[in-house]
Protein backbone atom coordinates (compact mmCIF):
# COMPACT_ATOMS: atom_id res chain seq x y z
CA UNK A 1 0.00 0.00 0.00
CA UNK A 2 1.39 3.39 -1.00
CA UNK A 3 1.12 6.73 1.20
CA UNK A 4 -0.83 8.80 0.36
CA UNK A 5 -0.04 11.27 2.79
CA UNK A 6 0.42 14.83 0.67
CA UNK A 7 4.05 16.54 1.35
CA UNK A 8 3.88 19.10 3.92
CA UNK A 9 5.56 22.18 1.39
CA UNK A 10 4.68 21.01 -1.93
CA UNK A 11 6.91 22.03 -4.66
CA UNK A 12 7.31 25.76 -6.14
CA UNK A 13 8.41 24.15 -9.11
CA UNK A 14 9.44 26.96 -12.02
CA UNK A 15 7.09 29.50 -10.39
CA UNK A 16 10.31 30.98 -9.13
CA UNK A 17 11.25 31.99 -12.23
CA UNK A 18 9.81 34.94 -14.02
CA UNK A 19 7.47 33.16 -16.45
CA UNK A 20 6.80 36.13 -19.50
CA UNK A 21 9.06 34.96 -22.81
CA UNK A 22 9.49 31.29 -21.62
CA UNK A 23 7.03 28.53 -23.01
CA UNK A 24 4.71 26.89 -20.31
CA UNK A 25 1.98 24.58 -20.23
CA UNK A 26 -1.81 26.32 -20.35
CA UNK A 27 -2.80 25.58 -16.77
CA UNK A 28 0.95 26.99 -15.88
CA UNK A 29 -0.21 30.17 -17.82
CA UNK A 30 -3.69 30.25 -16.19
CA UNK A 31 -2.26 29.98 -12.47
CA UNK A 32 0.03 33.11 -13.30
CA UNK A 33 -2.68 34.87 -14.79
CA UNK A 34 -4.84 34.19 -11.76
CA UNK A 35 -2.12 35.16 -9.71
CA UNK A 36 -1.17 38.63 -11.99
CA UNK A 37 -4.87 39.43 -11.32
CA UNK A 38 -4.94 39.56 -7.57
CA UNK A 39 -6.96 36.24 -7.33
CA UNK A 40 -5.77 34.92 -3.84
CA UNK A 41 -8.54 32.64 -3.09
CA UNK A 42 -10.70 30.29 -5.25
CA UNK A 43 -13.15 28.02 -4.86
CA UNK A 44 -12.40 24.50 -6.68
CA UNK A 45 -13.90 21.07 -7.80
CA UNK A 46 -11.74 19.03 -9.46
CA UNK A 47 -12.60 16.28 -11.84
CA UNK A 48 -10.99 14.31 -14.63
CA UNK A 49 -9.89 17.18 -17.62
CA UNK A 50 -8.95 20.10 -15.00
CA UNK A 51 -6.61 17.89 -13.24
CA UNK A 52 -3.86 19.58 -14.48
CA UNK A 53 -4.81 22.53 -13.51
CA UNK A 54 -5.26 21.67 -9.68
CA UNK A 55 -1.93 20.39 -10.06
CA UNK A 56 -0.61 23.56 -10.92
CA UNK A 57 -2.30 24.79 -8.16
CA UNK A 58 -1.46 22.69 -5.44
CA UNK A 59 2.40 23.44 -6.32
CA UNK A 60 1.46 26.99 -6.03
CA UNK A 61 -0.90 26.80 -3.25
CA UNK A 62 0.99 29.56 -1.27
CA UNK A 63 0.02 31.96 -3.38
CA UNK A 64 -3.51 30.82 -3.82
CA UNK A 65 -5.48 29.20 -1.37
CA UNK A 66 -8.04 26.91 -3.22
CA UNK A 67 -11.09 25.76 -1.07
CA UNK A 68 -13.30 22.48 -2.11
CA UNK A 69 -17.22 23.05 -1.42
CA UNK A 70 -19.05 19.74 -1.46
CA UNK A 71 -21.12 21.76 -4.32
CA UNK A 72 -20.07 23.29 -7.78
CA UNK A 73 -23.41 25.21 -7.50
CA UNK A 74 -22.33 25.93 -3.45
CA UNK A 75 -18.52 27.16 -4.45
CA UNK A 76 -19.96 29.35 -7.22
CA UNK A 77 -21.95 30.81 -4.98
CA UNK A 78 -19.15 31.33 -2.37
CA UNK A 79 -17.18 33.27 -4.84
CA UNK A 80 -20.17 35.72 -5.14
CA UNK A 81 -20.32 36.00 -1.50
CA UNK A 82 -16.91 36.64 -1.83
CA UNK A 83 -17.25 39.33 -4.31
CA UNK A 84 -19.83 41.21 -2.73
CA UNK A 85 -18.24 41.69 0.41
CA UNK A 86 -14.97 42.87 -1.13
CA UNK A 87 -15.66 44.55 -4.32
CA UNK A 88 -12.85 42.10 -5.79
CA UNK A 89 -13.67 39.35 -8.48
CA UNK A 90 -14.76 35.75 -6.99
CA UNK A 91 -13.32 33.03 -8.63
CA UNK A 92 -14.79 29.37 -9.09
CA UNK A 93 -13.29 26.14 -11.02
CA UNK A 94 -14.96 23.20 -12.32
CA UNK A 95 -14.71 20.11 -14.32
CA UNK A 96 -16.94 19.51 -17.33
CA UNK A 97 -20.56 18.10 -17.91
CA UNK A 98 -22.61 18.23 -14.32
CA UNK A 99 -20.31 20.27 -12.89
CA UNK A 100 -20.41 23.08 -15.18
CA UNK A 101 -24.75 22.77 -15.15
CA UNK A 102 -24.12 22.49 -11.62
CA UNK A 103 -22.53 26.57 -11.73
CA UNK A 104 -26.03 27.85 -13.95
CA UNK A 105 -28.14 28.68 -11.07
CA UNK A 106 -25.25 30.37 -9.32
CA UNK A 107 -24.38 31.99 -12.22
CA UNK A 108 -27.97 33.69 -12.36
CA UNK A 109 -28.02 34.86 -9.25
CA UNK A 110 -24.85 36.78 -9.91
CA UNK A 111 -25.97 38.32 -12.97
CA UNK A 112 -29.29 39.09 -11.79
CA UNK A 113 -27.42 40.97 -8.63
CA UNK A 114 -24.32 42.55 -11.04
CA UNK A 115 -21.76 40.79 -9.15
CA UNK A 116 -18.44 40.32 -10.37
CA UNK A 117 -17.76 36.69 -10.90
CA UNK A 118 -14.75 34.76 -13.26
CA UNK A 119 -16.28 30.71 -13.52
CA UNK A 120 -13.78 28.65 -15.03
CA UNK A 121 -14.94 25.76 -16.38
CA UNK A 122 -13.39 22.34 -17.62
CA UNK A 123 -13.80 20.84 -21.21
CA UNK A 124 -12.97 17.90 -22.75
CA UNK A 125 -10.10 18.22 -25.71
CA UNK A 126 -10.58 20.08 -28.35
CA UNK A 127 -10.78 17.16 -30.86
CA UNK A 128 -13.64 15.53 -29.41
CA UNK A 129 -15.58 18.83 -28.76
CA UNK A 130 -19.28 17.79 -30.79
CA UNK A 131 -18.83 14.23 -30.37
CA UNK A 132 -20.98 13.27 -27.12
CA UNK A 133 -18.17 12.20 -25.30
CA UNK A 134 -18.16 11.55 -21.34
CA UNK A 135 -19.18 14.62 -19.44
CA UNK A 136 -18.97 16.85 -22.50
CA UNK A 137 -21.64 19.92 -22.17
CA UNK A 138 -21.65 22.82 -24.36
CA UNK A 139 -21.13 25.27 -21.04
CA UNK A 140 -21.04 28.56 -23.54
CA UNK A 141 -24.29 27.20 -24.83
CA UNK A 142 -25.41 26.70 -21.78
CA UNK A 143 -24.58 29.37 -19.89
CA UNK A 144 -25.04 32.34 -22.06
CA UNK A 145 -28.40 33.71 -21.25
CA UNK A 146 -27.17 33.87 -17.29
CA UNK A 147 -23.93 35.44 -17.94
CA UNK A 148 -22.09 39.16 -19.11
CA UNK A 149 -19.45 37.23 -21.18
CA UNK A 150 -18.48 34.05 -22.14
CA UNK A 151 -15.26 32.63 -23.86
CA UNK A 152 -13.97 29.29 -25.16
CA UNK A 153 -10.05 28.66 -24.88
CA UNK A 154 -8.89 27.60 -27.93
CA UNK A 155 -5.19 28.31 -28.12
CA UNK A 156 -3.14 27.98 -25.06
CA UNK A 157 -1.03 31.10 -26.22
CA UNK A 158 -4.68 33.06 -25.60
CA UNK A 159 -5.26 32.14 -22.17
CA UNK A 160 -3.27 35.26 -20.35
CA UNK A 161 -5.29 37.68 -22.86
CA UNK A 162 -8.63 36.10 -22.14
CA UNK A 163 -8.19 35.79 -18.50
CA UNK A 164 -7.52 39.30 -18.78
CA UNK A 165 -10.45 40.33 -21.01
CA UNK A 166 -12.90 37.97 -18.09
CA UNK A 167 -11.45 39.81 -15.17
CA UNK A 168 -11.75 43.07 -17.30
CA UNK A 169 -15.65 42.34 -18.68
CA UNK A 170 -16.70 41.07 -15.12
CA UNK A 171 -15.43 44.19 -13.06
CA UNK A 172 -16.25 46.94 -15.03
CA UNK A 173 -19.44 49.37 -15.85
CA UNK A 174 -22.46 46.97 -14.62
CA UNK A 175 -20.34 44.01 -13.15
CA UNK A 176 -21.43 40.27 -13.56
CA UNK A 177 -20.41 36.85 -13.87
CA UNK A 178 -18.03 35.85 -17.09
CA UNK A 179 -17.21 31.77 -18.17
CA UNK A 180 -14.22 31.15 -19.22
CA UNK A 181 -14.49 27.43 -20.68
CA UNK A 182 -10.90 25.61 -20.72
CA UNK A 183 -10.53 22.18 -23.23
CA UNK A 184 -8.05 19.39 -21.96
CA UNK A 185 -5.77 19.76 -24.54
CA UNK A 186 -5.40 23.56 -24.35
CA UNK A 187 -4.26 23.17 -20.41
CA UNK A 188 -1.52 20.51 -21.14
CA UNK A 189 -0.12 21.87 -24.74
CA UNK A 190 2.53 24.43 -24.48
CA UNK A 191 3.32 27.95 -25.56
CA UNK A 192 5.61 31.02 -24.56
CA UNK A 193 3.59 33.46 -22.03
CA UNK A 194 2.94 36.76 -22.67
CA UNK A 195 1.35 38.84 -20.52
CA UNK A 196 -1.42 41.32 -22.15
CA UNK A 197 -2.26 45.48 -21.32
CA UNK A 198 -5.07 47.14 -20.35
CA UNK A 199 -7.43 45.17 -22.68
CA UNK A 200 -9.35 46.78 -25.30
CA UNK A 201 -12.05 45.05 -26.56
CA UNK A 202 -13.96 45.85 -29.42
CA UNK A 203 -17.43 46.42 -28.22
CA UNK A 204 -17.17 46.55 -25.43
CA UNK A 205 -16.62 50.88 -24.06
CA UNK A 206 -18.48 51.11 -20.33
CA UNK A 207 -19.42 54.70 -19.36
CA UNK A 208 -17.70 54.92 -16.29
CA UNK A 209 -17.45 58.58 -16.21
CA UNK A 210 -19.68 61.54 -14.16
CA UNK A 211 -22.44 61.94 -17.02
CA UNK A 212 -22.78 64.24 -19.32
CA UNK A 213 -22.77 68.05 -17.68
CA UNK A 214 -26.47 68.81 -19.46
CA UNK A 215 -27.54 65.62 -18.05
CA UNK A 216 -26.34 66.72 -14.46
CA UNK A 217 -27.34 70.19 -14.75
CA UNK A 218 -31.18 69.52 -15.69
CA UNK A 219 -31.14 66.86 -12.86
CA UNK A 220 -30.01 69.59 -10.57
CA UNK A 221 -32.57 71.59 -11.71
CA UNK A 222 -35.39 69.33 -10.90
CA UNK A 223 -33.94 68.47 -7.52
CA UNK A 224 -33.82 72.54 -6.38
CA UNK A 225 -37.24 73.27 -7.83
CA UNK A 226 -38.85 69.95 -6.35
CA UNK A 227 -40.95 70.37 -3.12
CA UNK A 228 -41.42 66.58 -2.11
CA UNK A 229 -37.97 65.13 -3.58
CA UNK A 230 -37.20 61.56 -2.68
CA UNK A 231 -33.58 59.58 -3.09
CA UNK A 232 -34.76 55.54 -4.30
CA UNK A 233 -31.28 53.71 -4.28
CA UNK A 234 -29.98 50.88 -5.92
CA UNK A 235 -27.02 48.24 -5.67
CA UNK A 236 -25.30 50.30 -7.85
CA UNK A 237 -24.74 52.62 -4.90
CA UNK A 238 -22.77 49.87 -3.02
CA UNK A 239 -20.89 48.77 -6.19
CA UNK A 240 -19.91 52.47 -6.92
CA UNK A 241 -18.74 52.77 -3.27
CA UNK A 242 -20.76 55.77 -3.43
CA UNK A 243 -22.48 55.88 0.18
CA UNK A 244 -20.41 59.23 1.79
CA UNK A 245 -21.50 61.20 -1.79
CA UNK A 246 -25.39 60.22 -1.20
CA UNK A 247 -25.12 60.59 2.41
CA UNK A 248 -24.54 63.89 1.70
CA UNK A 249 -26.67 64.69 -1.14
CA UNK A 250 -29.48 63.22 1.21
CA UNK A 251 -28.58 65.73 4.37
CA UNK A 252 -27.35 68.84 2.32
CA UNK A 253 -30.90 69.55 0.35
CA UNK A 254 -32.78 67.49 3.39
CA UNK A 255 -34.26 64.31 1.49
CA UNK A 256 -35.75 61.10 2.35
CA UNK A 257 -34.05 57.73 1.37
CA UNK A 258 -35.05 54.52 0.82
CA UNK A 259 -32.94 51.50 -0.55
CA UNK A 260 -33.70 48.64 -2.50
CA UNK A 261 -33.28 44.82 -1.07
CA UNK A 262 -29.45 45.39 -2.80
CA UNK A 263 -29.19 48.72 -1.72
CA UNK A 264 -29.41 48.13 2.24
CA UNK A 265 -26.03 49.74 3.70
CA UNK A 266 -25.78 52.11 0.94
CA UNK A 267 -27.25 54.77 2.75
CA UNK A 268 -27.23 54.68 6.73
CA UNK A 269 -30.06 52.59 7.88
CA UNK A 270 -30.26 54.78 11.33
CA UNK A 271 -30.36 57.63 9.68
CA UNK A 272 -33.46 59.65 10.36
CA UNK A 273 -33.66 60.32 6.72
CA UNK A 274 -34.10 56.64 6.38
CA UNK A 275 -37.63 55.10 5.77
CA UNK A 276 -36.57 51.48 5.20
CA UNK A 277 -36.69 49.40 1.79
CA UNK A 278 -39.81 50.22 -0.51
CA UNK A 279 -42.13 47.58 -2.16
CA UNK A 280 -44.00 44.18 -1.73
CA UNK A 281 -42.58 43.88 1.71
CA UNK A 282 -41.66 47.04 2.35
CA UNK A 283 -42.64 49.91 5.14
CA UNK A 284 -45.80 52.21 4.74
CA UNK A 285 -43.21 55.02 4.61
CA UNK A 286 -40.94 54.35 1.79
CA UNK A 287 -44.26 52.88 -0.35
CA UNK A 288 -45.96 56.49 0.77
CA UNK A 289 -42.94 58.55 -0.41
CA UNK A 290 -43.58 57.17 -3.58
CA UNK A 291 -47.21 58.03 -4.38
CA UNK A 292 -46.76 61.62 -2.64
CA UNK A 293 -43.36 62.53 -4.21
CA UNK A 294 -43.44 64.93 -7.06
CA UNK A 295 -39.74 63.96 -8.21
CA UNK A 296 -37.86 60.48 -7.26
CA UNK A 297 -34.42 60.31 -7.78
CA UNK A 298 -33.62 56.92 -8.82
CA UNK A 299 -29.38 56.21 -8.47
CA UNK A 300 -28.14 52.66 -9.64
CA UNK A 301 -31.90 50.79 -9.18
CA UNK A 302 -33.44 49.25 -12.08
CA UNK A 303 -37.42 49.83 -11.05
CA UNK A 304 -37.71 45.95 -10.05
CA UNK A 305 -41.25 44.85 -10.18
CA UNK A 306 -40.68 44.00 -6.50
CA UNK A 307 -40.63 47.45 -5.88
CA UNK A 308 -42.91 48.96 -8.26
CA UNK A 309 -46.16 47.15 -7.85
CA UNK A 310 -48.82 48.03 -10.69
CA UNK A 311 -47.02 50.14 -12.83
CA UNK A 312 -49.35 52.36 -14.45
CA UNK A 313 -50.13 53.44 -10.43
CA UNK A 314 -46.69 54.02 -9.16
CA UNK A 315 -45.25 57.20 -8.68
CA UNK A 316 -48.11 58.67 -10.25
CA UNK A 317 -47.29 62.55 -9.11
CA UNK A 318 -43.67 61.91 -9.58
CA UNK A 319 -40.87 62.77 -12.95
CA UNK A 320 -38.49 60.83 -12.77
CA UNK A 321 -34.35 60.97 -12.92
CA UNK A 322 -32.29 57.88 -13.18
CA UNK A 323 -28.23 57.77 -12.46
CA UNK A 324 -27.04 54.30 -13.97
CA UNK A 325 -23.86 53.60 -15.12
CA UNK A 326 -25.89 50.97 -17.48
CA UNK A 327 -28.06 53.12 -20.42
CA UNK A 328 -30.47 49.52 -21.33
CA UNK A 329 -31.44 50.13 -17.49
CA UNK A 330 -32.49 53.76 -18.01
CA UNK A 331 -35.96 54.13 -19.63
CA UNK A 332 -36.27 50.20 -19.61
CA UNK A 333 -38.97 50.28 -17.02
CA UNK A 334 -40.49 53.89 -16.21
CA UNK A 335 -40.81 56.98 -18.64
CA UNK A 336 -37.19 58.69 -17.26
CA UNK A 337 -37.58 62.63 -17.99
CA UNK A 338 -33.52 63.01 -16.21
CA UNK A 339 -31.20 60.67 -17.68
CA UNK A 340 -27.66 60.39 -16.78
CA UNK A 341 -25.69 57.44 -17.83
CA UNK A 342 -22.26 57.54 -15.28
CA UNK A 343 -20.67 55.74 -12.64
CA UNK A 344 -23.01 56.53 -9.59
CA UNK A 345 -20.22 57.88 -7.07
CA UNK A 346 -18.80 60.27 -10.23
CA UNK A 347 -21.88 61.68 -10.99
CA UNK A 348 -22.93 62.42 -7.45
CA UNK A 349 -19.59 64.29 -6.74
CA UNK A 350 -20.89 66.22 -9.71
CA UNK A 351 -24.22 66.50 -8.84
CA UNK A 352 -23.42 67.94 -5.02
CA UNK A 353 -21.76 71.65 -5.19
CA UNK A 354 -24.81 72.79 -7.68
CA UNK A 355 -27.60 71.29 -5.47
CA UNK A 356 -28.84 74.14 -2.95
CA UNK A 357 -28.98 73.32 0.98
CA UNK A 358 -32.70 72.54 2.29
CA UNK A 359 -34.05 73.17 5.72
CA UNK A 360 -36.47 70.67 7.16
CA UNK A 361 -40.00 71.17 4.95
CA UNK A 362 -43.44 69.56 5.73
CA UNK A 363 -42.07 67.06 2.99
CA UNK A 364 -40.00 65.51 5.80
CA UNK A 365 -42.32 66.33 8.61
CA UNK A 366 -44.99 64.27 6.49
CA UNK A 367 -42.10 61.53 5.76
CA UNK A 368 -41.46 61.55 9.68
CA UNK A 369 -45.46 60.87 10.77
CA UNK A 370 -45.49 58.12 8.23
CA UNK A 371 -42.02 56.43 9.24
CA UNK A 372 -43.39 56.31 13.30
CA UNK A 373 -41.77 55.07 16.35
CA UNK A 374 -40.81 51.96 14.24
CA UNK A 375 -40.63 51.09 10.63
CA UNK A 376 -41.86 47.68 11.08
CA UNK A 377 -44.25 47.46 13.51
CA UNK A 378 -45.20 43.79 14.86
CA UNK A 379 -47.46 42.66 18.35
CA UNK A 380 -44.61 40.62 20.66
CA UNK A 381 -45.31 37.65 22.24
CA UNK A 382 -44.33 35.19 25.24
CA UNK A 383 -45.97 32.04 24.04
CA UNK A 384 -44.32 31.45 21.03
CA UNK A 385 -40.73 32.96 19.23
CA UNK A 386 -41.83 35.40 16.54
CA UNK A 387 -39.33 35.46 13.44
CA UNK A 388 -39.25 39.74 13.93
CA UNK A 389 -37.75 39.51 17.51
CA UNK A 390 -34.67 36.88 16.22
CA UNK A 391 -33.64 39.62 14.01
CA UNK A 392 -34.07 42.29 16.17
CA UNK A 393 -32.06 40.61 18.80
CA UNK A 394 -29.07 39.48 16.19
CA UNK A 395 -29.33 43.40 15.46
CA UNK A 396 -28.64 44.45 19.06
CA UNK A 397 -25.79 41.72 19.88
CA UNK A 398 -24.10 42.63 16.87
CA UNK A 399 -24.67 46.47 16.04
CA UNK A 400 -21.50 47.60 17.77
CA UNK A 401 -19.44 44.78 15.87
CA UNK A 402 -18.42 44.58 12.05
CA UNK A 403 -20.69 42.28 11.55
CA UNK A 404 -21.44 40.62 7.95
CA UNK A 405 -25.70 39.09 7.39
CA UNK A 406 -25.92 36.69 4.44
CA UNK A 407 -29.19 35.50 3.64
CA UNK A 408 -31.24 32.60 1.83
CA UNK A 409 -34.59 33.40 0.33
CA UNK A 410 -38.10 33.89 1.54
CA UNK A 411 -39.76 35.29 4.77
CA UNK A 412 -36.71 35.55 6.68
CA UNK A 413 -34.89 37.04 3.63
CA UNK A 414 -38.06 39.92 4.32
CA UNK A 415 -37.53 39.95 8.12
CA UNK A 416 -33.95 40.46 8.00
CA UNK A 417 -34.05 43.21 5.42
CA UNK A 418 -36.68 44.94 7.35
CA UNK A 419 -35.60 44.67 11.22
CA UNK A 420 -31.74 44.56 10.70
CA UNK A 421 -30.61 48.06 9.95
CA UNK A 422 -27.50 47.70 7.95
CA UNK A 423 -25.28 51.01 8.73
CA UNK A 424 -22.38 50.37 6.22
CA UNK A 425 -22.38 48.63 2.31
CA UNK A 426 -21.07 45.56 2.17
CA UNK A 427 -22.50 43.80 4.96
CA UNK A 428 -24.95 42.19 3.19
CA UNK A 429 -25.50 39.18 1.03
CA UNK A 430 -29.03 38.13 -0.46
CA UNK A 431 -29.83 36.58 -3.76
CA UNK A 432 -32.13 39.86 -4.82
CA UNK A 433 -33.16 39.26 -8.65
CA UNK A 434 -33.57 35.67 -8.80
CA UNK A 435 -34.35 34.75 -5.68
CA UNK A 436 -32.37 31.73 -4.98
CA UNK A 437 -33.29 29.76 -2.25
CA UNK A 438 -29.87 27.77 -0.93
CA UNK A 439 -27.58 31.00 -1.83
CA UNK A 440 -27.11 31.98 1.79
CA UNK A 441 -24.72 29.50 3.67
CA UNK A 442 -22.36 29.24 0.93
CA UNK A 443 -22.14 32.90 0.22
CA UNK A 444 -21.84 33.16 3.88
CA UNK A 445 -18.74 30.93 3.44
CA UNK A 446 -16.89 33.41 0.76
CA UNK A 447 -17.80 36.41 3.30
CA UNK A 448 -16.11 34.37 6.38
CA UNK A 449 -12.97 33.83 3.87
CA UNK A 450 -12.75 37.44 2.94
CA UNK A 451 -12.89 38.65 6.29
CA UNK A 452 -11.90 35.69 8.71
CA UNK A 453 -11.94 38.09 11.87
CA UNK A 454 -16.11 39.30 11.28
CA UNK A 455 -18.56 37.43 12.72
CA UNK A 456 -20.25 36.19 10.07
CA UNK A 457 -24.45 35.37 10.37
CA UNK A 458 -26.47 33.55 7.58
CA UNK A 459 -30.15 34.03 8.80
CA UNK A 460 -32.00 30.92 6.85
CA UNK A 461 -35.03 29.04 6.69
CA UNK A 462 -35.48 25.77 7.07
CA UNK A 463 -36.51 24.94 3.37
CA UNK A 464 -33.86 26.83 1.92
CA UNK A 465 -30.75 25.48 3.80
CA UNK A 466 -31.25 21.77 2.92
CA UNK A 467 -30.70 23.14 -0.25
CA UNK A 468 -27.06 23.63 0.63
CA UNK A 469 -26.84 21.86 3.61
CA UNK A 470 -23.99 19.69 2.86
CA UNK A 471 -21.75 22.72 3.30
CA UNK A 472 -21.39 22.08 6.68
CA UNK A 473 -18.44 19.96 6.03
CA UNK A 474 -16.65 22.92 4.08
CA UNK A 475 -17.08 25.15 7.22
CA UNK A 476 -15.92 22.38 10.01
CA UNK A 477 -13.16 21.23 7.20
CA UNK A 478 -11.74 24.91 6.82
CA UNK A 479 -12.19 26.22 10.81
CA UNK A 480 -14.96 29.07 9.26
CA UNK A 481 -16.75 30.02 12.27
CA UNK A 482 -20.08 31.11 10.32
CA UNK A 483 -22.95 31.57 12.47
CA UNK A 484 -26.56 30.12 10.79
CA UNK A 485 -29.36 31.26 12.37
CA UNK A 486 -32.52 29.30 11.16
CA UNK A 487 -36.08 30.30 11.66
CA UNK A 488 -37.62 26.93 11.94
CA UNK A 489 -41.24 26.81 10.68
CA UNK A 490 -41.75 23.99 9.03
CA UNK A 491 -42.81 25.61 6.06
CA UNK A 492 -41.95 27.08 2.87
CA UNK A 493 -42.93 29.77 4.74
CA UNK A 494 -43.27 32.76 1.85
CA UNK A 495 -45.32 30.41 -0.01
CA UNK A 496 -47.82 28.92 2.37
CA UNK A 497 -47.71 32.82 3.32
CA UNK A 498 -49.32 33.33 -0.41
CA UNK A 499 -51.40 30.09 -0.27
CA UNK A 500 -53.06 31.21 3.12
CA UNK A 501 -54.51 34.86 2.26
CA UNK A 502 -55.06 33.75 -1.94
CA UNK A 503 -55.61 30.24 -1.89
CA UNK A 504 -57.58 29.73 1.49
CA UNK A 505 -54.94 28.11 3.27
CA UNK A 506 -54.41 24.98 1.08
CA UNK A 507 -51.15 24.53 1.70
CA UNK A 508 -50.57 22.43 -1.34
CA UNK A 509 -46.56 21.07 -1.20
CA UNK A 510 -45.22 23.75 1.34
CA UNK A 511 -45.64 21.41 4.77
CA UNK A 512 -42.00 20.46 5.27
CA UNK A 513 -42.76 16.95 6.57
CA UNK A 514 -40.09 14.74 7.74
CA UNK A 515 -37.98 18.15 9.61
CA UNK A 516 -34.06 16.70 10.76
CA UNK A 517 -33.19 18.16 14.14
CA UNK A 518 -30.73 20.81 12.71
CA UNK A 519 -28.64 20.83 15.91
CA UNK A 520 -28.26 17.49 15.91
CA UNK A 521 -27.10 17.27 12.08
CA UNK A 522 -24.91 19.84 12.79
CA UNK A 523 -23.16 18.25 15.73
CA UNK A 524 -22.86 15.04 13.20
CA UNK A 525 -20.51 17.49 11.03
CA UNK A 526 -18.62 18.46 13.72
CA UNK A 527 -20.22 22.18 14.36
CA UNK A 528 -22.09 23.22 17.17
CA UNK A 529 -26.08 22.88 17.09
CA UNK A 530 -28.10 25.13 19.41
CA UNK A 531 -31.82 24.76 19.87
CA UNK A 532 -34.63 26.82 21.56
CA UNK A 533 -38.36 26.90 21.61
CA UNK A 534 -38.88 30.04 24.07
CA UNK A 535 -38.96 33.84 23.82
CA UNK A 536 -36.99 34.08 26.81
CA UNK A 537 -34.37 31.97 25.31
CA UNK A 538 -33.97 33.60 22.17
CA UNK A 539 -31.21 36.12 23.52
CA UNK A 540 -29.22 34.10 25.56
CA UNK A 541 -28.89 31.39 22.26
CA UNK A 542 -27.58 33.86 20.27
CA UNK A 543 -25.11 35.07 22.70
CA UNK A 544 -23.65 31.28 23.47
CA UNK A 545 -23.88 30.61 19.71
CA UNK A 546 -21.92 34.31 18.53
CA UNK A 547 -19.29 33.58 21.41
CA UNK A 548 -18.46 30.00 20.09
CA UNK A 549 -15.16 30.06 18.42
CA UNK A 550 -16.49 27.27 15.54
CA UNK A 551 -19.35 27.23 12.73
CA UNK A 552 -22.86 26.82 14.62
CA UNK A 553 -26.37 26.14 13.93
CA UNK A 554 -29.27 27.59 15.52
CA UNK A 555 -32.34 25.65 15.70
CA UNK A 556 -35.29 28.52 16.25
CA UNK A 557 -38.64 27.06 16.06
CA UNK A 558 -40.94 30.43 15.57
CA UNK A 559 -44.53 30.84 15.37
CA UNK A 560 -45.22 28.54 12.44
CA UNK A 561 -47.81 30.61 10.51
CA UNK A 562 -46.66 33.97 11.07
CA UNK A 563 -46.87 36.45 8.11
CA UNK A 564 -44.47 39.50 6.46
CA UNK A 565 -45.85 42.76 6.61
CA UNK A 566 -46.76 45.10 5.16
CA UNK A 567 -47.49 43.18 2.05
CA UNK A 568 -48.71 44.55 -1.47
CA UNK A 569 -50.34 41.67 -3.31
CA UNK A 570 -49.43 41.45 -6.62
CA UNK A 571 -51.08 43.49 -9.35
CA UNK A 572 -51.98 46.15 -6.39
CA UNK A 573 -50.39 49.66 -6.20
CA UNK A 574 -47.90 51.09 -3.36
CA UNK A 575 -50.71 52.88 -1.57
CA UNK A 576 -52.66 49.29 -1.31
CA UNK A 577 -50.45 48.15 1.52
CA UNK A 578 -52.41 44.72 3.54
CA UNK A 579 -52.15 46.41 7.07
CA UNK A 580 -49.51 45.04 9.35
CA UNK A 581 -51.82 44.79 12.64
CA UNK A 582 -53.31 41.62 10.78
CA UNK A 583 -50.53 39.50 11.67
CA UNK A 584 -52.04 39.39 14.91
Amino acid sequence: MTDSKQPDSPPTDRWDQQLDGKEVTGAEMLIESLIREDVDLLFGYPGGVVLSIFDNLYKQSKRIKVVLPRHEQAGTHAADGYARSTGKVGVSLVTSGPAATNTVTALATAQMDSVPIVVLTGQVSSGLIGSDAFQETDAIGVTRPVVKHSFMIKETADVPSIIRQAFHIASTGRPGPVVVDLPKDVMTDSAVFEWPGTPDIRGYRPNTGAGDPEDVAALVEAINSSERPYLYLGGGIVISDAQDEVTQLAHKANIPVTTTLMGLGGFDGTDPLFVGMPGMHGSKAANLCFQESDLVVSIGSRFDDRVTGRLDRFAPKAKFGHVDVDPSSVKKIVEVDYPVIGDAKKVLKALLPLVKERAKSEWNEQVDEWRGETLFPYPPSKDVIRPQYVVEQIYELTKDRDAYICTEVGQHQMWSAQYYRFAKPRRWASSGGLGTMGYGFPAAIGVQLAHPDALVIDIAGDASIQMNIQELATVVENRLPVKVVILNNNFQGMVRQWQELFFDKRYASTNMGGMPDFAAVAEAYGAKGLTAGDPGEVTSVLEEGFAHDGPVFFNFHVNQEENVYPMVPAGAALDEMLDPGEMA
